[in-house]
């Protein structure tokens, strides 16, 4: 079967347009992923699917790099979750690390480390969770930061 270039629905043989956004049957490709986003090469030669998946790959600093070079909507938003998500949990590391106040007594030390444990081990399954689902080709909105990363992102609507 085949799929239409733009917008990823099917097109039968023997159509001249995409009966959905109406593209020239030209651009057909074949054999789309099961999670809906077209197996189109932009001209970076990379699908969207796999340039959400390296949004989160490390973190806010390739969401900054995506941000900046990719335009298409479903990538510029994952860049901006992983921007806001991981840099809010590294501020948060930072804080917790050295202390509101550069310092903490022997009392705390214990609730400190668990805290920052605690941290960690939220900010490790968001990471994987954040890969697969944009991996497969889906949004996965992060309660606080999804709001966010759509302003930052500039489409309201993925």
């Amino acid at each position: 079967m085949a799929f239409c270039g733009k917008c990823g629905s099917a097109i039968a043989d023997g159509v001249a347009f995409c009966p959905r956004c109406g593209a020239p049957a030209g651009q057909v490709v074949q054999g789309a992923p099961a999670g809906g986003v077209p197996a189109v090469p932009v001209a970076s030669g990379m699908t969207e699917n796999v340039a959400g998946f390296l949004c989160y790959l490390l973190g806010w600093l390739t969401g900054i790099i995506f941000l900046l070079v990719d335009k298409r909507p479903f990538v510029r938003f994952h860049a901006a979750q992983s921007i806001v998500v991981f840099g809010g949990l590294t501020i948060i590391h930072i804080v917790l690390a050295y202390g509101v106040l550069g310092w903490h007594t022997w009392d705390f030390w214990s609730l400190w480390n668990l805290v920052s444990l605690a941290v960690n081990l939220v900010g490790f399954v968001l990471w994987i969770l954040l890969m697969v689902t944009a991996y497969q080709g889906k949004t996965f909105e992060v309660p606080l930061a999804a709001g966010i990363a759509k302003s930052i992102a500039g489409n309201p609507t993925v």
